[in-house]
C-alpha cells in the first residue's frame, strides 16, 4: 500500500528524509523516475540521502507500477516519490492502493517552459502539468499539497477552482 505518493522535483531531500519518512513511518521508499532508474550518479545521490534503516528502490515509472501492484507489496507501507505530475498520474491510473497524493514541489527549477501557472509558492506548472493535475484531482484519491506535516493540507481541487 502506498501511504503517500509525493510529487517533489527534488525527490529525496531534507524534508523528505528527515520529516516525511518519520511522519509516514514507512519501512520503504520507492523513487519512480525514469531518469533516476538509468543514471548511476542520481542513484548514488538518492541512496546517500535515504535515512538509515529505510529501504530504497529506484525504478522507472512502469517498473514502479509493477512493484506497487505485486501481491508481495500489498501489506507493506510504502512512501513513493516522483518528480512530476504526469508520472504521478500514470501511477495513480494503474495502482489502486494509494492513500493520498501530495503534490508538494513542482516547477521551481524549470527554465524556459513557456506559460506557467503558479498555484502556490511551491507549485508552478506548465500547461501539460496543469492538464495532468486536473486529471489527477478527478480521480477517487485524495490529492492535496502539503510541503511539511505541520502545514495544513490544501486540496488541489480547491486550488484549481481558484484559477
Amino acid at each position: 500500500m502506498i501511504a503517500q505518493l509525493r510529487v517533489d522535483d527534488r525527490l529525496i531531500h531534507g524534508q523528505v528524509a528527515l520529516v516525511w519518512t518519520k511522519e509516514l513511518d514507512t519501512p520503504g521508499i520507492v523513487v519512480a523516475n525514469d531518469n533516476a532508474a538509468k543514471d548511476a550518479m542520481v542513484q548514488m545521490t538518492l541512496k546517500m540521502a535515504t535515512p538509515t534503516g529505510k529501504k530504497l528502490l529506484i525504478r522507472s515509472v512502469q517498473d514502479a507500477i509493477a512493484v506497487f501492484n505485486n501481491p508481495k507489496a500489498a501489506n507493506m507501507r510504502i512512501f513513493a516519490l516522483t518528480n512530476c505530475v504526469e508520472d504521478a498520474l500514470e501511477i495513480a491510473k494503474h495502482v489502486s492502493n494509494i492513500e493520498g497524493i501530495n503534490v508538494a514541489n513542482v516547477g521551481r527549477f524549470a527554465n524556459g517552459q513557456g506559460k506557467v501557472t503558479q498555484l502556490t509558492s511551491t507549485l508552478m506548472l506548465n500547461d501539460e502539468e496543469m492538464v495532468a493535475l486536473k486529471q489527477l484531482s478527478e480521480l477517487d484519491i485524495p490529492v492535496f499539497t502539503q510541503v511539511v506535516p505541520s502545514n495544513a493540507r490544501t486540496s488541489i481541487a480547491s486550488l484549481l477552482a481558484e484559477k
